[in-house]
């Protein structure tokens, strides 16, 4: 599965193409002592190459931002269903 999704961080729109390959990746990356790399990846990995700069131009200028912007993606990517145990 693929998703497109655009963010507007700032007075720039990004351009994301988010796989289950990346979404998986990123899951299997996360470790308790280590969040903000695999999210770091997790986002480059997805913008798509024309917005690239624009995307390592709010990453420097921005501390935190890749752990919002993976937030963001996740949720668009995959989004929370209602689940519930039958008993």
């Amino acid at each position: 599965m693929k998703k497109h999704v655009v963010l507007t961080l700032g007075a720039n729109d990004i351009n994301f193409e988010v796989t289950t390959e990346t979404y998986n990746g990123y899951l299997n990356d996360i470790m308790p002592n280590n969040k903000v790399a695999p999210a770091h990846n997790f986002v480059m990995r997805s913008v798509v190459d024309e917005d690239k700069e624009k995307l390592r131009k709010v990453l420097e200028d921005s501390p935190g931002a890749a752990m919002q912007i993976c937030g963001l993606l996740q949720q668009e990517f995959a989004p929370a269903i209602e689940i519930s145990v039958k008993k």
